[in-house]
C-alpha cells in the first residue's frame, strides 16, 4: 500500500463514518424499534391461538422469510409507484427492514415465551389476571432473558443488512464507498474501509450485548 492509497484512506474514513452515524445508526434503530414492536404483536397472537390473526401473521412470516430482503426494497420503492404510491427512499428501507425484523423476532419471542413454564400462566391466570395481564407481568419478563441473546444478534445482522440500502439510494456507508471509489478507482482499499466500519458498529454492540447478558445473568 503506498502513500496515496493511505492518505486517500485517512481522507475518506470521516466521509464514511459520518454516513454511518447519520444514516446506518438512526435506520437501524428505528426499524429494529418497530420490528420488535411488530414481533411481540405477532408472537402473542400466536401464543393466543386467534384463529383469523394467526393465519395472517403466518402468512406474514412465510412471505417475508421467504423472500430476498433486496426483493422487498424494490417491491416497496420501485414497485408500489406504479400502483400509485410514491415513498421516499428512507421510509421504504424503514417499512421493509422493520418487517422483517419482525418476522425473524416474532419466532424467537415465541419460543422464549414458550420456554417459560406453563404453570406460571395458570398461576397468573388464578389470580384474575387476563391473558395480555398474565404476558405482561408474569410471562414477558421472564422470556426477555431467554429471547435477549437471539434478538441481539438480530440487531447486529441488522446492522449489516441496511448496507442493501445503497440499492434504493439511501446514501448510507457503502453507498458513500461506491461514489468515492467511482472518482478514484481504488475499489478494493475503499469497498475494505467500509467494511471496518461496519465492523467497528458491531463489534461495540456486541461488547454491549455481553455486558447486559452478565447483567441479565447477575438479576439486574
Amino acid at each position: 500500500m503506498d502513500g496515496r492509497i493511505l492518505q486517500e484512506l485517512a481522507d475518506s474514513f470521516f466521509k464514511l463514518l459520518i454516513p454511518g452515524i447519520m444514516v446506518t445508526i438512526p435506520l437501524t434503530v428505528i426499524s429494529f424499534t418497530i420490528g420488535i414492536i411488530i414481533a411481540l404483536i405477532v408472537a402473542l397472537i400466536n401464543v393466543a391461538n386467534i384463529p383469523v390473526a394467526k393465519q395472517f401473521v403466518r402468512f406474514y412470516v412465510w412471505i417475508i422469510r421467504g423472500t430476498p430482503m433486496i426483493v422487498q426494497l424494490f417491491v416497496v420503492y420501485f414497485g408500489l409507484p406504479s400502483i400509485g404510491i410514491v415513498l421516499d427512499p428512507f421510509p421504504s428501507a424503514i417499512i421493509v427492514f422493520s418487517l422483517s425484523v419482525g418476522a425473524y423476532c416474532s419466532e424467537t419471542i415465541r419460543a422464549a415465551i414458550e420456554s417459560v413454564n406453563r404453570g406460571q400462566l395458570d398461576a397468573a391466570y388464578s389470580l384474575g389476571m387476563n391473558f395480555f395481564q398474565a404476558m405482561r407481568y408474569v410471562v414477558l419478563p421472564q422470556a426477555f432473558r431467554t429471547a435477549f441473546p437471539p434478538l441481539s444478534n438480530s440487531l447486529i445482522g441488522l446492522v449489516k443488512d441496511t448496507s442493501l440500502a445503497y440499492s434504493i439510494a439511501i446514501v448510507e456507508i457503502l453507498a458513500t464507498a461506491q461514489r468515492i471509489a467511482a472518482r478514484t478507482y481504488d475499489y478494493f482499499w475503499l469497498y475494505l474501509e467500509a467494511g471496518f466500519i461496519y465492523l467497528i458498529f458491531c463489534t461495540v454492540l456486541t461488547y454491549i450485548q455481553r455486558a447486559a447478558e452478565k447483567r441479565l445473568e447477575r438479576g439486574y
